[in-house]
Order: structure tokens, then C-alpha cells, then sequence
């Protein structure tokens, strides 16, 4: 039950934001501070619901350690993608023509923002965690990385491979962060640092979304399974590559850190992890 209530009231809060972000497109700075609000407010929300619904601190949003963790994820991010964009420009396929708009890198700041918050928060915070606790780390992974690829062939441009390529890189790479650190501060910037690279530096395509103008003005062409054709970059065999290799990085130091949850052996058993609260 508790987790019907965490998805409900993280996705209203989403939901409503969402909608402010969108009614302010075409005014950067609005975007901005609304993005932001929606952002804080997801946060609020999630401590509230989960501190009713599992009386316990929420130490997946501790506050040490917060800023730098989220400014590490997202340099780990931004780098990411721009190798991404380096491989597929060395073989011709992404061209910059000049430069794009800085109101409008500025503008996808706020709406990144806000997608990578309430994103995180819904599926590394709520749904992969609860899942986990039932089924271990693996197989909560696959699980979740499944619905959050399914949850983006609803995206105007989507395709069946663009949900896979999704579910692999981000369905992995993110959850995988957030095992390493058994906090969600650094997923969250991992993926707003992806996002925005991909859409307010690069100006591609993000997850079928259409094509912004954000800082450069640039062309992508070629094959789409280096470009990631209609759904973007992430569709792209090298956006696969590099998420796995990160994913792997990721799983290694949950290892070492003893935050890998083993399968139940039994139905009634409860599996507890000492590192939680790291």
C-alpha cells in the first residue's frame, strides 16, 4: 500500500509541475523558477509521504553531502553525453553549424530540472527501492529499468529500440548510481547533467521529445544506429556502450561497499542492508 501512495503523491506533484513548465514555454526565466519550484516541491513531498507511510528518517535525501553529490552526478553527466556526441561527430554523423540560444539552454535548465527530480524520485526513490527490498538489487534493476523504457514509448518520437536503448542506459546507469550511494542526490544529477547536455549544450533530440535550440545551433545525420535517428542520441548504439560501461562502474563500487540487497530465500524473510544509511 505504501507504495500506491508514494507513486501517487510524488506523481501528482509532478504531474501539476509539469504542467506549470509547460504552460511557461517560450519565457526562459519563468521556466526556470518554476522547473525549480516543481523540483523543491517533489522533495518535500517524498520526505512527507515516506516518513507517513514508513515512519522512518529519509535517509536516501540526508542533507550532507548533498550539493557536492549532485555536482558530481552532474559532471559525470554532461561528460558522458559529450563522449557520446565526440564518437558520433567523429564519424560526420553531428555537425555544428554555429551558435543556438542562450535563452533557450537557459529555459531547459528549469525543465531538466524537474524531470530529473521527479523522475528519480518516482523510479529510483519509490519503485525500484520498495522492489528491491522483495527481490534484491539484480532483479529490482531489470524490473524498473523495464517500466522506465516502457514509460518513454509514450514520447511524441518514440520507438520500440529508443525504449530499450532507455531502459538499458538510464533504467541502469541511474539505478546503479543510486546502489552505489544509497543516496538518490547523485542519479538526480547524473540526470539532469545527461538531459541538459543532450538538449541545452548539443541541441539533439532527447527521448523522442523533439529538438530543441539550446546553446549550439547543430545538425545531426546519418544512421540511426549511430545517431539514435528520430529519438535522439540515446538511441544510439555508443549511448548503449558508454551507460553499460558506467553502470558496471557503478555495480562494482556497490559491491565493494557491501550495498548489493541479495535475492530472498523465503517469501516471509526480511533482508536488511548496514549500509542504507551511508
Amino acid at each position: 500500500m505504501r507504495l500506491v501512495w508514494q507513486l501517487l503523491a510524488v506523481a501528482a506533484v509532478a504531474f501539476a509541475g509539469s504542467q506549470g513548465v509547460a504552460a511557461a514555454d517560450g519565457n526562459p526565466w519563468l521556466t526556470v523558477v518554476l522547473g525549480a519550484v516543481t523540483a523543491v516541491l517533489t522533495v518535500v513531498v517524498y520526505r512527507w509521504v515516506v516518513r507517513r507511510t514508513e515512519q522512518r528518517p529519509v535517509t536516501e535525501l540526508g542533507r550532507p553531502g548533498a550539493g557536492l553529490a549532485v555536482g558530481r552526478g552532474v559532471l559525470i553527466g554532461v561528460v558522458l553525453f559529450a563522449v557520446v556526441i565526440a564518437n558520433i561527430a567523429l564519424l560526420g554523423a553531428y555537425e555544428i553549424r554555429g551558435w543556438g540560444s542562450v535563452p533557450g539552454a537557459v529555459g531547459l535548465i528549469g525543465f531538466m530540472a524537474a524531470a530529473a527530480v521527479t523522475e528519480e524520485l518516482l523510479f529510483r526513490g519509490v519503485l525500484f527501492r520498495i522492489v528491491e527490498e522483495r527481490t534484491g538489487t539484480a532483479i529490482a534493476l531489470v524490473l524498473t529499468a523495464v517500466v522506465f523504457g516502457a514509460s518513454h514509448l509514450f514520447n511524441p518520437h518514440a520507438s520500440l529500440w529508443g525504449a530499450l536503448a532507455i531502459g538499458i542506459e538510464a533504467g541502469g546507469l541511474l539505478t546503479a548510481a543510486y546502489v552505489a550511494t544509497r543516496k538518490l542526490w547523485l542519479p538526480i544529477g547524473v540526470h539532469f547533467g545527461w538531459n541538459f547536455a543532450a538538449a541545452g549544450l548539443f541541441s539533439t533530440e532527447v527521448s523522442g521529445n523533439g529538438t530543441p535550440q539550446g546553446l549550439l545551433d547543430a545538425v545531426t545525420s546519418g544512421p540511426a544506429v549511430i545517431t539514435g535517428g528520430s529519438f535522439g542520441p540515446e538511441g544510439s548504439l555508443y549511448s548503449v556502450l558508454f551507460c553499460l560501461l558506467g553502470t558496471g562502474a557503478f555495480l562494482w563500487l556497490a559491491r565493494r561497499r557491501g550495498n548489493l540487497v541479495p535475492r530472498r530465500k523465503h517469501a516471509g524473510q526480511v533482508d536488511t542492508v548496514a549500509t542504507l544509511s551511508r
